[in-house]
């Protein structure tokens, strides 16, 4: 069975089963232009998995050489929800285990978070998203 998709929007493959929750495995690719597939199992991308917002951090990461200020800058954040956004990023691909010279690759708990709204670094709107991501 082929499905075809009629407009330009692709969705992003799933990376877990939802039957069971194991790691999904791509076993199929397939040509649109001329129908041609291929079946065996095929090396995922680490970043495919990434959301847009993981993916728009990556690459204003790597566009601005590392810089943080410039990933701030770019993403309309503060320094402090730049530098979360880099170790959330780090630890979905499995790479917050390195060093980061001295500094804490944790996500702020809600008491630090509340602590940058009350010295003025944090916006409450940023506090706020951050401190759903922490959940």
């Amino acid at each position: 069975m082929s499905v075809t998709h009629h407009h330009d929007e692709l969705h992003r493959a799933p990376s877990d089963c939802p039957v069971c929750g194991d790691q999904l495995h791509v076993t199929r690719l397939g040509c649109t232009s001329c129908g041609t597939e291929l079946a065996g199992v095929f090396q995922t991308c680490e970043f495919c998995a990434l959301s847009p917002a993981e993916i728009e951090t990556l690459r204003v990461f790597l566009a601005s050489r590392g810089n943080l200020r410039e990933v701030e800058k770019h993403l309309g954040v503060s320094y402090p929800t730049a530098r979360l956004r880099l170790t959330q990023l780090l630890m979905r691909l499995g790479l917050s285990g390195e060093a980061d010279n001295g500094a804490t690759s944790a996500p702020p708990s809600r008491d630090e978070v509340l602590a940058q709204v009350a010295a003025g670094t944090l916006s409450p709107e940023e506090a706020q998203k951050l401190l759903a991501d922490l959940g």
